[in-house]
C-alpha cells in the first residue's frame, strides 16, 4: 500500500471507523481484513483510490458511515467504488438465498474496480471461513461460485484466484 496523506488518512479512518470490532473466527482487531484486502489489491498494481476502497469497503454497511461521508475525505470515485461493493440487502428483504441473489445483482452492475476489490475481500474472507468454519463453508462457497458469475470484469488474476479456492475447497472437502 501506498504512503499518500490520503493512503494515510484513509488507514487511521478504516481503523477508527471499524474501532471496538472483531473478526468473526480470529478475534482480532476487525481492520486487519481490510488491510489484507488494500493489500491484495497493492500487489496487483491497483491504483490508490481502488487500494482505499478496499481498505473502506466494510465501512457502509458495518460501520453506519455514509457515502457523502467518505466522499467528502477521499473523493467521489473512492465514494462510488465503496457504495458498489456494499451489501444493498437487509434483513428484512428475505432469506439468505433471497438477500444474497440481491447482493450479487447490485455487484453485476460494478464497474472493473468495483468487483476487483470484491474478488479481493472473497479471496481473504475464505481463508477465515475455510479454516475455521467447514460447515459455513461449504455455504460460502458456493455463494462465492455464484458471485464469480458476474464478476468477470474483475482483475483475471483475482478472478482465477477466487475460481481456485472454490475448486480447491470442493476438491478438499
Amino acid at each position: 500500500m501506498g504512503t499518500s496523506e490520503k493512503m494515510r488518512l484513509a488507514r487511521e479512518m478504516c481503523k477508527k471507523w471499524h474501532h471496538g470490532q472483531l473478526r468473526k473466527y480470529t478475534h482480532e482487531p476487525y481492520h486487519v481484513h481490510p488491510f489484507e484486502v488494500a493489500q491484495i489489491l497493492a500487489s496487483i498494481g491497483a491504483g490508490e483510490d481502488v487500494q482505499i476502497a478496499g481498505l473502506l469497503h466494510d465501512v457502509i454497511e458495518d460501520c453506519a458511515v455514509t457515502k457523502a461521508e467518505i466522499a467528502a475525505l477521499f473523493g467521489d470515485r473512492v465514494a462510488d467504488l465503496v457504495d458498489m461493493v456494499s451489501d444493498v440487502s437487509r434483513p428484512e428483504d428475505g432469506n439468505r438465498k433471497v438477500r444474497k441473489a440481491m447482493d450479487r445483482d447490485h455487484l453485476a452492475r460494478a464497474d472493473a474496480d468495483g468487483q476487483t476489490i470484491k474478488l479481493a475481500d472473497l479471496i481473504s474472507n475464505s481463508k477465515s471461513i475455510a479454516e475455521h468454519d467447514p460447515c459455513f463453508a461449504k455455504v460460502y462457497m458456493a455463494e462465492i461460485r455464484d458471485l464469480l458469475r458476474v464478476l468477470t470484469r474483475g482483475h483475471a488474476g483475482l478472478y482465477d484466484q477466487a475460481s481456485r479456492i472454490v475448486a480447491d475447497y470442493v476438491i478438499g472437502s
